[in-house]
């Protein structure tokens, strides 16, 4: 029984694509007379099938060995593309808890999307969404995980702009796909330079074959580099990161996949290419530096955003910098665990948040603001998710910065600084946002705001319940140091960070006696933060102004070269043809005339440039008979 579970392993991501399909008749509308919901129930059914299936298979891989299918796809000469798949605890442990997350947020969506006309199509693409993250989990090819990310960039270009008759959302969809295709780019360079070089792209013998691999220096961090780049853009890491901040636009369920368990696909391509990536030195402190920059630099912007959905997003940046910085320090226990940490507690949060969008028709922190009395359940959905994000004894992100700190206590102390920073400010962004959002006085928006129904309520309490009991299951899988082998320090260190943090944000903004600011800081100083450093404005004055001055460098090199050219030869034949006309007399003599003179310059010309000019010849032969 065991081993058939373990071999019908792969329908866990079918499932997803089977609901996807089953939707298309209501997607496209070939059938209305029952109206949408019947193709959320059959995707949700789908779900629930994986949900199933996926801890099945969990059970019977426990504490066994990996496993490895192999399934042929091309074979051509010598180019051999397979299919691999690694079945282990913690693969199908990652693809149970993205079929979980996607399930909670599909009965999240049937109660957040039931009077929109398209939730057929929503439902279809969240499938997709499903189906490509699953696989990402199982997958042990290099190959097949590329194509499951260009699943994966497509699926957040059509989720993003869903609702496409808005203009600010197409942009924001755009926006998203051609900032992911350049990571997409880069990594498909050192897909194939690996291939290359390798002579495979399944993981188990990338491994295998980094550990006697010698690279030139050079070889070795381009192709770091390349493979790096594609994480990057699909983690939203600088300078690759205002993807996801335009990507709120799209529904809110979707918001709660791709801040939890979306951006963190990358991410896990990433901690299995870490062996690759060890062979460069370069690569390793690119990955230390931009992880870095973003943890703190997403940290600052996200304390200065007045959209709820954005302040949360940049949070997610910076989490996820944290993590390419514990790839780059070659903890990939550590990042693996503040992965699954930081999944549950924003998927909480978002769901929170997408209950108060839902009741107040507004995401503006400017226009919330005494929710808690009106809105429990969300209130209290909305605190556990907050807590479980931060260093808050005994919930999982303390876990995940303990297991950091200590890793890296001795080797790297600036680092476990970068962390606390990190922390202290996340915390202080996160009571900011409660206190204008659930604390103080009502605003017009939030006076008769009733609690969602209960297909919004129930996958949220159960989210909420789910994230409280998880320092308990980590504890069942042994993954929680003992109180015996603790750094203390470390402890106090991180509880302290989150004493301060909450206390300043308390202070400010649960006073009832001060007034809650908005800003912070000087308007100066705001708009830079707010906009992301203007990093838009970056862009604008290097890349795309680059790219459209060598666009009309070459519009005009077209227009007036090669059309010149192609325009000269076009009018010297008109010109050649009309003077040509003029000598046809219809006798014979004539044609043969002017083909002897033709063929007679032609032998001149031709003995001219052989044997040099004719006169210089005769002139040569008269000095020879002289002498």
């Amino acid at each position: 029984m065991n081993q058939l579970l373990v071999q019908t392993s792969w329908w866990v991501p079918v499932y997803g694509l089977i609901g996807a399909v089953l939707t298309l008749p209501w997607s496209v509308g070939l059938v209305r007379r029952t109206g949408p919901r019947p193709a959320a129930y059959f995707n949700v059914l789908m779900t629930l099938l994986a949900l199933v299936h996926s801890a099945f298979v969990l059970g019977a891989v426990w504490n066994q060995p990996p496993q490895r299918q192999i399934i042929p796809w091309l074979h051509v000469v010598d180019l051999d593309l397979s299919l691999a798949l690694e079945i282990s605890a913690v693969s199908v442990g990652t693809a149970m808890l993205i079929t979980a997350l996607s399930l909670v947020a599909q009965v999240f969506a049937l109660g957040y999307l039931e009077k929109d006309w398209g939730i057929a199509r929503f439902y279809a693409l969240m499938g997709f969404f499903e189906a490509a993250m699953s696989g990402i989990a199982l997958s042990d090819s290099l190959f097949l995980s590329y194509a499951l990310l260009e699943m994966l960039t497509l699926s957040t270009y059509l989720l993003v702009g869903f609702w496409y008759a808005q203009p600010l959302v197409v942009t924001a969809a755009r926006d998203a796909f051609l900032t992911k295709r350049v990571g997409d780019l880069l990594l498909l360079m050192g897909v194939v330079g690996l291939s290359t070089l390798a002579g495979s792209l399944n993981f188990t013998d990338l491994e295998a074959w980094a550990q006697t691999a010698k690279l030139a220096p050079l070889t070795a961090t381009l192709l770091g580099l390349a493979l790096i780049s594609g994480p990057t853009g699909k983690c939203a890491q600088f300078p690759l990161n205002l993807w996801l901040d335009e990507a709120m636009e799209g529904p809110n369920p979707a918001s709660i996949l791709r801040n939890s368990v979306v951006v963190a696909s990358g991410a896990y391509v990433l901690i299995k290419l870490q062996p690759i990536l060890a062979l460069s030195p370069v690569a390793l402190n690119a990955l230390i530096v931009l992880g870095t920059l973003t943890a703190i630099g997403a940290s600052f912007v996200s304390i200065a955003q007045v959209d709820v959905k954005r302040s949360l997003s940049h949070s997610t940046s910076a989490y996820l910098g944290l993590v390419f910085v514990s790839v780059g320090m070659q903890q990939s226990d550590v990042a693996l665990l503040f992965l699954f940490a930081h999944g549950i507690s924003k998927a909480l949060m978002f769901m929170s948040v997408g209950s108060v969008i839902l009741t107040t028709s507004t995401q503006d922190l400017r226009e919330l603001g005494g929710l808690a009395s009106r809105m429990p359940a969300t209130t209290a959905a909305f605190v556990v998710g907050a807590a479980a994000s931060i260093a808050l004894l005994p919930l999982g992100s303390f876990w995940a910065m303990l297991e950091w700190a200590e890793g890296l206590w001795v080797a790297s102390f600036w680092s476990v600084g970068v962390l606390l920073l990190v922390n202290g400010m996340t915390a202080f962004n996160l009571v900011r946002v409660y206190g204008l959002m659930f604390g103080g006085k009502p605003q017009a928006k939030t006076r008769r705001a009733p609690e969602v129904p209960w297909l919004m309520a129930v996958p949220m309490v159960a989210m909420a319940v789910f994230t409280l009991l998880a320092p308990l299951l980590l504890q069942q899988c042994n993954l929680l140091p003992t109180w015996e082998t603790m750094n203390w320090t470390a402890v106090g260190l991180l509880v302290l960070s989150s004493t301060i943090g909450c206390g300043l944000g308390g202070l400010i903004y649960l006073n009832p006696k001060w007034e809650k600011p908005v800003d912070l800081v000087g308007k100066p100083i705001r708009d830079i933060l707010a906009y992301d450093f203007r990093m838009e404005r970056l862009y604008q004055i290097s890349v795309v102004l680059g790219v459209v001055q060598s666009s009309r460098l070459t519009a005009w090199f077209d227009r007036y070269v090669v059309d010149g050219l192609v325009n000269f030869m076009g009018v010297a034949s008109i010109f050649s043809g009309e003077s040509l006309k003029y000598t046809i007399s219809g006798q014979s003599r004539n044609y043969l005339l002017t083909l002897f003179v033709g063929v007679l310059v032609a032998l001149t010309a031709l003995s001219w440039s052989l044997l040099g000019s004719p006169l210089t010849a005769i002139a040569q032969a008269f000095s020879l008979r002289a002498i």
